[in-house]
């Protein structure tokens, strides 16, 4: 089970549960706080923004990024948990949730998984960018980035609603 949540969530959605692995996608210089029930070797910190062009000054999200996030989740025993989080809960970690649901399970569908995505969080909007970088990573020959596509912007909001995607073989 991949639970997503914003920043703020982060304590309360490990403690609620008992995830043992955490993933931030985080801006430079915005902390996060590893919850003690956390190992330091279970908590993958990728550091970027939440864009999908280079702009100056800002870390675009790239291969590196995707490789190490797809190296963490391929080390998942997926007994416990895995909280992925970003600043919102909106962007970077809807878009890693569904790289990760895709990697671990590479023959659904990517339309059916984008289509749970949105009925699970009506505000995912998955940063193209990591969707683009993973698709070419799986070999997906754009079927990831035309699914999220399929599934548009999600609605306006500061701060996504925590939710849980369950994983398929």
């Amino acid at each position: 089970m991949i639970h997503v949540c914003s920043l703020s969530k982060v304590d309360e959605t490990v403690a609620r549960t008992g995830a043992q692995r955490l993933l931030s996608l985080l801006a430079a210089g915005t902390e996060v706080i590893r919850p003690a029930s956390i190992l330091a070797e279970n908590h993958l910190h990728l550091v970027m923004h939440d864009i999908a062009v280079a702009q100056e000054g800002m870390t675009m999200p790239g291969e590196e990024h995707v490789r190490a996030l797809l190296d963490f989740a391929y080390r998942w025993d997926r007994v416990k948990p895995l909280v992925v989080h970003c600043y919102a809960g909106v962007s970077r970690s809807t878009a890693s949730a569904y790289i990760i649901a895709a990697a671990l399970a590479p023959r659904r569908d990517e339309a059916e998984l984008a289509k749970t995505l949105r009925f699970l969080s009506p505000t995912a909007t998955p940063n193209p960018r990591l969707i683009a970088v993973a698709d070419m990573l799986l070999q997906r020959d754009g079927r990831m980035i035309a699914a999220i596509e399929a599934i548009g912007r999600g609605a306006d909001a500061f701060e996504g609603v925590p939710f849980e995607l369950t994983l398929e073989s």
